[in-house]
């Protein structure tokens, strides 16, 4: 799917761009369901993790209230499997999801570029100063989590590619 196969509303762009500003973890969950497609609340958890460089670990009462939100919003769906006796519940992305997301991707794609230049200019400001093992530590995570981000989303296209051959 992208951005010009999705007919958005006003409303759902007015809500989506509020919440880019209050919500950034709804966001990273529909981003990863949307390229990864379904996933286990634990793996969202684990993912979420991973993105932070393990920095924040959030707790599970956390994750699975923002999943729960999120499937009453109509974002995402809960699919329930048994393996045996334990239950367990896939989450994807609905078509309200997609909207959401098509209605933000571009603002988001703005506000992280604007970061990474900010970024490269608090490098600069840093050797100026001085200050250079921990910054260049952290730029590196950083440089390596959006090489992740920009890895996944581009099989995420090629994945969204085929399907538009399909059509």
């Amino acid at each position: 799917m992208t951005s010009e196969s999705i007919e958005v509303s006003e409303d759902v762009l007015r809500k989506a761009v509020r919440e880019a500003f209050t919500m950034p973890t709804k966001l990273l969950v529909l981003v990863l369901l949307a390229v990864r497609g379904e996933m286990h609340g634990y793996e969202i958890l684990k993912e979420l993790e991973n993105l932070s460089g393990g920095l924040w670990r959030p707790s599970h009462s956390y994750v699975y209230n923002v999943l729960s939100k999120m499937v009453e919003e109509g974002l995402l769906e809960a699919r329930e499997e048994y393996r045996g006796k334990v239950r367990r519940v896939k989450y994807v992305v609905t078509e309200k999801g997609f909207q959401y997301l098509a209605a933000i991707n571009d603002l988001v794609l703005d506000m992280l570029y604007r970061v990474v230049q900010y970024h490269e200019i608090l490098r600069d400001k840093l050797r100026e100063l001085r200050i250079r093992k921990p910054a260049r530590e952290i730029l590196e995570e950083h440089a390596k989590m959006i090489r992740d981000i920009i890895d996944r989303l581009s099989r995420y296209l090629e994945k969204v590619e085929k399907e538009l051959e399909k059509l």
